[in-house]
């Protein structure tokens, strides 16, 4: 079945904030939503959404609704996107990307990898998180920053994606880590991951569509939660996630554009936790926060 994009065209700070309109009209529905640059000079993005073709009617019914609010002046434009791996041909032309001493990179670039680097290797597959991604690369490098000046017990990377998160603590320090996703596709990449990583014992993997699940309780609470996910999912998970944190406990936060930082601040610090670090990184913030 064909999959389609619709999208408009913008600026980043509007394709930023439609990007949060979108996430909270279609909250954990099985689409995915992206901002993209087209133009950097010229300012153009674009806002998208993915779905399958059978879904188009109603997805497009209710994106332009929300549009017609808040944007009316933007245009919902359609792209049929072709029955190819986008994922695995992208990948195949990634260049390594370093973030402290992490380096990501494909079976392509091995012979790119230091003798002190903390190589992760991910190959392509259908989970978001090569870390290219400005959200991942700053967490990335807020891992080893935390874990270097903080002694952690046990861990959780919450939408977890190609698990390469989870994988870096893993690789960095023997604690106890929780890897969940809402998606199972998501879980199986992040075990192949972690296979191909050599992380044979202490990751745990496991499917959870929400904080409900008796995964956290099993595990938890937990020292350090890593959440690379939208600003709008973690405002409103906040006091969920802040009851599995073990005290005097880290957060690591991303997938927030800049301009969401003060939000996402707002609804965390009225969980008493204290802001301790922002990493800025191509528009997007990872935020370090701690449990007084």
């Amino acid at each position: 079945m064909s999959e389609i994009r619709l999208f408009v065209t913008t600026t980043e700070a509007q394709a930023g904030e439609v990007l949060d309109l979108l996430s909270e009209v279609f909250g954990e529905e099985d689409v995915a939503i992206a901002t993209t640059e087209v133009d950097e000079k010229k300012d153009i993005w674009e806002a998208s959404i993915y779905l399958l073709a059978a879904e188009e009617e109603d997805v497009r019914s209710r994106f332009e609704e929300a549009l017609k609010v808040s944007y009316p002046h933007l245009s919902l434009e359609r792209e049929i996107i072709p029955d190819v791996d986008w994922i695995a041909k992208s990948l195949e032309g990634l260049t390594p990307v370093r973030a402290g001493r992490f380096l990501v990179h494909g079976s392509h670039d091995r012979d790119k990898v230091r003798i002190n680097d903390l190589a992760i290797e991910i190959e392509a597959g259908q989970a978001f998180g090569t870390g290219h991604h400005g959200t991942t690369a700053g967490c990335l490098e807020m891992i080893e920053q935390v874990l270097r000046s903080r002694t952690i017990r046990n861990a959780l990377d919450l939408g977890t994606g190609s698990g390469v998160l989870a994988i870096a603590v893993a690789k960095m320090r023997p604690v106890p880590v929780l890897a969940t996703d809402i998606d199972p596709v998501a879980i199986k990449v992040a075990k192949e991951n972690a296979k191909l990583n050599g992380i044979v014992s202490g990751m745990s993997l496991e499917t959870a569509p929400g904080f409900h699940s008796d995964s956290f309780r099993k595990h938890g609470p937990f020292d350090l939660i890593i959440a690379n996910i939208l600003a709008r999912p973690l405002i409103k998970m906040a006091p969920q996630l802040v009851t599995h944190l073990a005290p005097g406990g880290t957060v690591i936060l991303s997938g927030i554009l800049a301009s969401q930082r003060w939000k996402v601040l707002s609804a965390y610090n009225g969980m008493h936790l204290s802001h301790v670090k922002t990493i800025w990184r191509n528009g997007w913030v990872t935020i370090h926060l701690r449990k007084d």
